[in-house]
């Protein structure tokens, strides 16, 4: 019996070798872009509003996990004015997650835009 070539191996459905490094390397970057987003999800981040007087705590998976602010910021005349301190806190430590983790998967893919591709 002859042993088959690479061009007969390829027409009976096995991959070039080329393309198995190929499809190797993708598995490799997208068990590290999961780690990746793992570890992001239970990070923490900070954003304050105010000059300080608010400071809200988000971590990476969204989820907010604290707001202090300092007393003094209640004014029972204006309630709005804390809420809207709030909202600016917890879009700054948002914004700060989502900036963290945009850098962190640019790492990982080496900067390709992968569209969703892998994960």
């Amino acid at each position: 019996m002859k042993a088959a070539t690479s061009a007969t191996l390829h027409r009976m459905g096995r991959m070039p070798k080329d393309m198995q490094k190929l499809m190797q390397q993708a598995q490799q970057m997208q068990a590290e872009m999961q780690r990746t987003q793992s570890e992001l999800a239970e990070k923490t981040f900070e954003g304050t509003a105010g000059g300080g007087v608010v400071k809200a705590t988000v971590k990476g998976s969204g989820e907010l996990v604290n707001v202090e602010f300092d007393p003094s910021v209640l004014d029972p005349d204006d309630p709005e004015f804390v809420g809207d301190l709030v909202v600016a806190a917890v879009n700054q430590a948002s914004a700060a997650a989502a900036e963290e983790a945009q850098s962190a998967m640019g790492d990982v893919t080496g900067g390709l835009d992968l569209g969703g591709l892998l994960g």
